[in-house]
């Protein structure tokens, strides 16, 4: 009965110290963050959480991604073990081509981490929002930009529609929960890309606020994701 008893509390005992040394590591503690650019400027915006991307870290037994998708203001942020890292963005997400390999998968970017770091990530839009000027005044909110393209040739696609959001809040989405409003113009109706104009009237808010936030967008055809221009607050 006692080798018994001595047995047990040894088990006891051992399971206490793995347990007190898993406890003991080390959390994640380096920050990667980063933005998509273009020619090294941001590419504007995008809709909050629907353009994903993917981190692998090789050599410790796991092969599935991390996974994780960009802010609206087309940036990201994620913190890690120190390592060897490779980031991509699956086919098809995002207004914007991505990378890709001589076979035709997404191309991976290497990222060695150690400690915090910042990187941008090259792609090439379809289009880019210029000079986007949102103004306010007698209970609308105006907006006028240039839409330029930038891929032609075999892989170019046309306007679907340019819309412009308003919302109570920083989040201005397509997404029903981030506009309280919004003005549209079909590709098809547009005359001068170098030239766009919307307005939009705001609704009457209630508990009333003397301000919102807005910005444009491109819907692309055949592209699920659309092309924001960065968020802007605007007092009316």
């Amino acid at each position: 009965m006692k080798i018994k008893l001595h047995y047990i509390v040894l088990l006891a005992c051992i399971a206490i110290i793995t347990s007190c040394k898993k406890d003991n590591y080390d959390e994640p503690s380096s920050t990667l963050t980063g933005r998509l650019v273009y020619q090294g400027q941001p590419i504007g915006g995008l809709e909050k959480d629907q353009v994903p991307f993917e981190l692998y870290q090789f050599g410790f037994g796991k092969v599935g991604p991390i996974g994780s998708s960009f802010t609206q203001d087309g940036n990201f942020s994620a913190v890690l073990f120190d390592g060897t890292y490779k980031l991509v963005v699956p086919n098809g997400q995002g207004p914007f081509l991505w990378k890709k390999t001589a076979g035709g998968a997404p191309d991976t970017v290497s990222i060695t981490l150690t400690g915090n770091q910042e990187i941008d990530l090259e792609v090439t839009p379809y289009y880019l929002i210029k000079s986007p000027q949102i103004t306010g005044g007698g209970g609308k909110v105006s907006a006028v930009f240039a839409a330029e393209k930038v891929i032609t040739g075999a892989g170019a696609q046309d306007i679907e529609n340019v819309t412009l959001y308003i919302n109570r809040t920083q989040f201005v989405s397509e997404s029903g929960n981030d506009r309280i409003e919004k003005a549209s113009i079909n590709g098809s109706a547009i005359t001068n890309p170098a030239n766009i104009s919307l307005q939009v009237t705001v609704p009457n808010l209630q508990p009333a606020q003397s301000y919102v936030f807005a910005r444009v967008a491109i819907k692309i055809k055949n592209v699920e994701d659309r092309l924001y221009s960065p968020v802007v607050k605007v007092t009316f």
